[in-house]
Order: structure tokens, then sequence, then C-alpha cells
């Protein structure tokens, strides 16, 4: 495959750090642009891998587009590939990736309702953590009553 790059200790495209700092500024301008009321759980894209890429090359001049393509990507594949690994991906501030197992079962066809096993499986959970979880609920209270 291509040339990997060191995201901890890379002088010319930056930390880690500046990723993780531009998706949480992305998630956090996504949801202003929709609006104070509008429902989160409004259907279709907020942000997808190009936004990301052209925002990260938009907040940082320096960098041409292919090289955040590439940090980008590189990211990603690495988070997915310590997932497969079964290793914990802990991203401060952000938030955690893990895997959990979910026990075979049995399951019912919605069709027709007849049992189905449905086989033990892997998959893949994320946990916010502190930081992005208070920037999202920023002037979100809901009064109690």
């Amino acid at each position: 495959m291509g040339e990997r790059l060191n995201l901890t200790a890379s002088a010319r495209f930056g930390t880690l750090d500046i990723m993780i700092g531009t998706l949480a500024v992305e998630f956090q301008t996504a949801r202003a642009a929709e609006g104070a009321g509008a429902s989160l759980t409004k259907k279709g894209p907020g942000m997808t891998k190009s936004g990301l890429i052209l925002r990260l090359a938009e907040l940082r001049p320096h960098l041409f587009q292919r090289e955040a393509q590439r940090i980008v990507t590189t990211v990603f594949e690495e988070i997915t590939a310590a997932l497969a690994r079964g290793d914990r991906v802990e991203l401060r501030g952000f938030g955690a990736f893990s895997i959990k197992r979910r026990d075979s079962r049995v399951g019912r066809n919605p069709r027709t309702g007849a049992s189905v096993n449905v086989d033990q499986k892997l998959v893949p959970f994320f946990k916010t953590g502190k930081q992005l979880r208070e920037r999202l609920n920023q002037g979100n209270s809901q009064p109690t009553s």
C-alpha cells in the first residue's frame, strides 16, 4: 500500500490533535448550522469524509487537499485496524471506539414470524468523551419541571 503517516509526531502535517480538534469543530459547526430548534435525528449526511477533508484543508492552508485526504484516510484506517485486532481506541476528549460481542440468539423474521438463529457477532461501539459531550450540550440545558 502507500506511504504511512506517523500521526503522533509529524512535523509537516501536525499531530492527531489537529485532526481530533477539527472533528470536534465540525460536529459543533454542523449542529449549529442546523439551528437551535433542529432535531438531532435529522436524516441525511451532516458530515462526510470528503467534507471533513475539505474542512481540514481550509483550516490548515499549508496542507494540500491530497495531504489532508491522506491524513483523514490514515486516521480511519488505523482506527479500523486497531478495532480489527480487538484493541480499544481512545481519543482523549473525543471518545473511545471499542468492540462489543453480541451473543448468538434466536430472532424472528419480521415478515414471516418464523424463528431464526442469529449467530454471535462483533459490533463496533463508540462512547463519547466528556469534553465532546459537554461541548455538544452547551446551552442546551432543559429546565426541569
